[in-house]
């Protein structure tokens, strides 16, 4: 975890591969939301102190996306090595709201808020976030 100018956030890094881009050399757009989905495990793996992988095999729930809102600032190019800031926007009952920010060499070149919901995998119902990890992303809320 680091510290922003304006509010502490998660940061992690990330490398924009050959795979990851287009034939006009600039990461395809969907694969952004693959990117994301990365960042926001790296988020639990290393902020929240339980693996992703976990919360979907063993313990059956997860956090789908129900809203997202991504934008493109400036080309993620092969061979980019973003560094990616998560802050929480919002903690409710059962959704989280995220913001992403991937920033190259101090350029902010995609944003995006996203919001999950915790759900019990069986029932696909929401199901109340618990409350060690509601405790971790308290952590990383905007102030």
């Amino acid at each position: 975890m680091s510290s922003d100018s304006e509010n502490t956030s998660f940061i992690t890094h990330q490398v924009i591969r050959f795979g990851d881009v287009d034939p006009a050399g600039i990461v395809y757009f969907p694969r952004v939301y693959d990117l994301i989905h990365q960042a926001f495990e790296d988020l639990w793996n290393e902020h929240v102190g339980e693996r992703y992988y976990k919360l979907i095999a063993e313990k059956q729930f997860g956090f789908p996306l129900v809203h997202s809102e991504v934008d493109f600032k400036r080309p993620l190019l092969f061979g980019d090595r973003p560094e990616v800031s998560i802050n929480c926007t919002k903690l409710g009952r059962s959704s989280i709201g995220l913001h992403y920010v991937y920033r190259v060499d101090g350029q902010v070149c995609v944003e995006a808020r996203m919001t999950v919901v915790c759900v019990a995998l069986k029932t696909m119902k929401s199901m109340e976030l618990p409350a060690p990890y509601r405790e971790r992303f308290k952590l990383i809320l905007s102030r």
